[in-house]
């Protein structure tokens, strides 16, 4: 088992250079000319409008929580399917509360919410008319997505939803649990499609505008029904968007569980959870602040969002420990947000000392890591006008042909960021990738927390 130093590095300083595979299988067949229709595009305003916001809330819940087992995952496996499958006719959250929900995600500083409407496991957390098996057919009998879509709409944050194409739970999905290596004997994709395509018109349709629509593990759907799924969705709502887990194309990239390369050419979003299990786990080991907030500000220093993940506990409430870290990171970001909000990654590519982030004319340098009395970045084209320590102090700022040194007094380095901001006489986005203090990111090491797959 790695020490915590270790895991502290995996959370933090791993950065994309290959993307997940069910990431890397949903555009595979995309890639290849004539093997999918076209896909349509998402609509570079809506793109900008949700970079913008770089910090939003994943959900992962169902009756699975009773268990405190993996969503989907644990189906078949450490808990039988037949009991796995039956755990709804239990699941009576009554202290859900979609208000207050939101109100903990608007507190942690997150523009919008994910939640999993539907995971592998087939179960579905909203009035659909396409299978019985639904919330509406549980002890708690309300839905939970027409609540937290109204709650979300009411205090300004925006809803996306969740939706796995794979679903060991449809007998029309060619595979089973546990985890999809169980071949069915007779399948039907193409009514698997409908019942796909129909579900996800009525997310879209009753529960919208969305954000997006968040797909995942397509697996044996294939390029072509990817490509027409996506096509579909955006002619029921032009501006949503669409991740690249459909099975052919998508808007952005999804890497999991570990934060994403420097890529200003695509847009991409870091999903992680906040413990280490994505559904609620009894004593899960909780990521520390530092952990979180340097999480977030690489993410947006790679040009990212993070999309980080709660699991409620099965009587529908958010642990109390999770609240607190998610106001610990919100209290941080209403002190230094606007070095992260509608701000685009870089100049400076992230190392394991430093990421950047810039808006306008202005540099905003994150530094982690210090290396004796001070950081030397490399030089920039451009002049920087003015400088100020936006986490309070006084830092020294010396602009030569050599690079651009910081030198901040140990007094007034932060133990988690310590930022500078640079004011150029020009606009920070003219400004070509850098490779920040030389220092390249670590190399590659084994993950301690396991991807959804």
């Amino acid at each position: 088992m790695l020490t915590l130093p270790h895991r502290l590095r995996v959370c933090l300083f791993i950065f994309l250079t290959l993307f997940a595979a069910t990431a890397l299988a949903a555009d595979k067949h995309a890639s290849k000319p004539g093997k999918t229709p076209a896909w349509t595009p998402a609509k570079p305003e809506a793109l900008q409008r949700w970079q913008e916001m770089r910090f939003g809330m994943f959900i992962h819940w169902g009756p699975v929580s009773i268990k405190g087992t993996e969503i989907g995952w644990s189906r078949g496996g450490q808990v039988p399917v037949g009991e796995y499958d039956n755990l709804y006719k239990q699941f009576n959250p009554a202290k859900f509360d979609a208000d207050h929900w939101v109100a903990i995600a608007k507190a942690a500083g997150m523009k919008y919410i994910v939640l999993t409407t539907k995971h592998h496991d087939g179960f579905c957390l909203w009035d659909t008319k396409l299978t019985d098996y639904n919330i509406m057919h549980t002890p708690f009998h309300r839905d939970v997505v027409k609540e937290l879509a109204a709650a979300c709409k009411k205090q300004g944050i925006a809803f996306g939803t969740y939706y796995s194409v794979t679903d060991w739970y449809n007998p029309d999905w060619p595979v089973t649990s546990p985890a999809g290596r169980v071949k069915r004997e007779k399948s039907d994709l193409d009514a698997y499609e409908k019942y796909l395509q129909g579900q996800i018109t009525e997310l879209v349709k009753n529960y919208g505008p969305l954000i997006t629509i968040w797909n995942d593990v397509p697996a044996m759907y294939g390029g072509q029904r990817g490509a027409a799924t996506i096509n579909m969705v955006r002619k029921l709502q032009p501006d949503i968007l669409i991740n690249n887990r459909t099975g052919g194309g998508g808007d952005y990239d999804t890497p999991e569980q570990h934060i994403g390369g420097f890529q200003m050419g695509r847009p991409w979003e870091s999903c992680m959870t906040i413990c280490h299990q994505w559904a609620w786990k009894p004593n899960d080991e909780m990521k520390t602040l530092k952990q979180c907030v340097q999480t977030l500000v690489y993410c947006a220093g790679g040009d990212g969002n993070l999309l980080l993940n709660v699991g409620p506990m099965p009587n529908g409430e958010i642990e109390v420990r999770q609240v607190e870290r998610l106001k610990e990171m919100g209290a941080w970001m209403k002190k230094y947000g606007e070095t992260i909000y509608a701000t685009r990654g870089g100049p400076y590519m992230p190392t394991k000392s430093m990421a950047s982030t810039r808006k306008g004319k202005t540099i905003y340098v994150h530094i982690f890591a210090w290396e004796k009395d001070g950081l030397t970045l490399a030089p920039v084209p451009a002049k920087v006008v003015k400088s100020w320590a936006v986490t309070g102090g006084e830092a020294k700022v010396v602009q030569t042909d050599a690079g651009i040194e910081i030198n901040v007094p140990k007094t007034a380095r932060q133990p988690i960021d310590t930022i500078i901001a640079l004011e150029l006489d020009k606009p920070a986005l003219d400004i070509a990738p850098l490779a920040g203090t030389g220092e390249q990111p670590p190399a590659k090491v084994k993950k301690t927390v396991p991807k959804k797959k």
